[in-house]
């Protein structure tokens, strides 16, 4: 009569016993010498999940679930030698003997240019940013220059880029300043812009064409403080179109 084994995998020696023990995820009988602890990648460092395997049963740790670790940045040399941003952004490239337009292309940060189209566009402002660094500006009231509303109770178009703005107390405003309009009738008129104060409740400003005569105030015309950079060789907020 036939006799079925009850040692599953395992083997049995009466000369060298050695215990037998079950696999937590297959369920057979192997053993214990025969199973191993199973790791997985737990952030950077690999960990035990307690439980016991057979080879068969036991899995590579996944690298998906290890943490990318960056190495350190490099040490930043003495006495560093950046690009000249300024001199490279003049008006002309010089050669070794100091002659102009000698060799290159020449380049050109003022002036107009006529395209296809009949437009008339201004070269790209380079270079750095006037009246503010080039870190961004948080949008909160800063030493009442940001965000403080001016009290506007007529903004008049006389049919040309001029606007002329009337408060109802003293603006407290000087020549240069800057506003954000929004909420106006003509789209024109809407952005931020420089002023031209004319007296203590009066200012001007200019946009990009001419706007038919009439006000330009609707129910929902908000007028603020604004304090942006200015583009390089800029000392008013460029005119552009909307």
């Amino acid at each position: 009569m036939g006799y079925a084994s009850q040692a599953g995998r395992a083997r049995t020696d009466p000369r060298s016993p050695r215990a037998h023990a079950i696999c937590d995820r297959c369920g057979f009988r192997y053993n214990f010498q025969d199973l191993n602890w199973q790791y997985d990648w737990r952030g950077a460092a690999l960990q035990n999940l307690r439980i016991l395997v057979c080879g068969r049963c036991k899995d590579v740790p996944d690298e998906q679930l290890r943490a990318i670790v960056l190495p350190a940045d490099p040490t930043p040399i003495i006495n560093a030698r950046v690009e000249p941003f300024t001199a490279d952004e003049g008006a002309n490239f010089l050669t070794p003997t100091g002659q102009t337009n000698a060799i290159g292309v020449p380049t050109y940060n003022s002036g107009t240019t006529i395209t296809n189209g009949a437009q008339t566009i201004t070269y790209q402002p380079i270079g750095n940013p006037t009246g503010l660094t080039q870190a961004a500006q948080m949008p909160l009231v800063l030493d009442q220059v940001w965000s403080v509303t001016v009290p506007v109770i007529s903004m008049i178009a006389a049919g040309t880029t001029t606007i002329t703005c009337t408060c109802s107390s003293a603006h407290g405003l000087s020549s240069g300043a800057q506003v954000s309009i929004e909420g106006v009738k003509n789209k024109l008129a809407s952005g931020i812009f420089s002023i031209t104060v004319t007296t203590g409740t009066a200012f001007t400003f200019s946009v990009f064409s001419a706007i038919p005569s009439g006000s330009l105030l609707t129910g929902t015309t908000l007028v603020k403080t604004a304090n942006i950079g200015l583009p390089y060789g800029y000392t008013t907020v460029p005119i552009i179109s909307p």
